[in-house]
């Protein structure tokens, strides 16, 4: 009986403490935006991040989107042998890849990437007292160093998950054709005929809001950061798996939104 209520108390602080956190998060959000849509601007700030976000992270992404879709090519047809279903290769391939693989798995790559580096920028910051340096030079530092991490992130998700698709679907392809026996031609139309616009744009908003919680988690944890350097250290896990959480969590509810009809 005392390790039930045990239990209970452990699971009740669980709970409330992931709703104390997404209700911070939320507020973090919600200022950061606001602060976002009013000048000063810095475009500079803003176009370096789509830098290192996008173009610094296409290796890690293509290489993951590669590998993936060559197994599942391999898996598929290992699978779809048992129920002679063999030729369905292409169209699972290019289906599973579109809808969930390619943004689920640039998503994480990227937050394992990006995440950890915001919250270690961030958290070196704060503990060095550098963002309160930045007050007292009337400089606001959710627009000078959040606000161009959020919209940066935000717009840079897609543009890789697209990459990351075609990536992935050209792995399929690659492994199908030679050594799976397909037919190069035959494989890729049958992608281009199952593939569906419903299926892109499911991908492109996936990517944006992976994007946003990636950002978000980054710089909160890195913001809030506190106690030296080993702070540091754990801002910077918590933002890793905060944002493999949320974005996991925000694949589900958006899946189930796009497609549970």
């Amino acid at each position: 009986m005392k390790f039930v209520a045990s239990f209970l108390i452990s699971l009740g602080g669980f709970v409330i403490g992931a709703f104390a956190l997404i209700g911070r998060l939320a507020r973090f959000a919600g200022l950061a935006l606001a602060r976002a849509v009013q000048p000063p601007f810095y475009p500079a700030r803003l176009v370096e991040q789509m830098g290192l976000i996008g173009w610094f992270s296409l290796p890690v992404v293509g290489l993951t989107a590669l590998f993936t879709g060559a197994a599942l090519a391999q898996q598929i047809l290992v699978g779809g042998s048992r129920f002679n279903a063999s030729s369905t290769v292409p169209a699972v391939t290019v289906i599973a890849i579109v809808r969930e693989l390619g943004p689920v798995l640039a998503g994480l790559m990227v937050a394992g990437r990006v995440s950890s580096a915001m919250a270690a920028e961030l958290g070196t910051m704060r503990v060095t007292e550098q963002i309160d340096a930045l007050y007292t030079l009337r400089t606001d530092p959710f627009r000078y160093l959040i606000a161009p991490r959020l919209v940066a992130a935000t717009l840079m998700l897609p543009f890789l998950v697209l990459v990351a698709n075609i990536i992935g679907v050209l792995g399929g392809w690659l492994l199908a054709t030679t050594r799976l026996g397909f037919n190069s031609a035959t494989y890729l139309i049958t992608t281009s005929r199952f593939l569906e616009t419903e299926d892109v744009v499911s991908s492109m908003i996936k990517a944006a809001v992976f994007g946003f919680i990636i950002a978000l988690a980054g710089c909160y944890n890195g913001f809030v950061s506190s106690g030296g350097a080993a702070g540091v250290g754990r801002a910077v896990t918590n933002a890793v798996v905060t944002a493999f959480i949320l974005i996991l969590l925000s694949n589900l509810v958006i899946t189930i939104l796009v497609f549970g009809t």
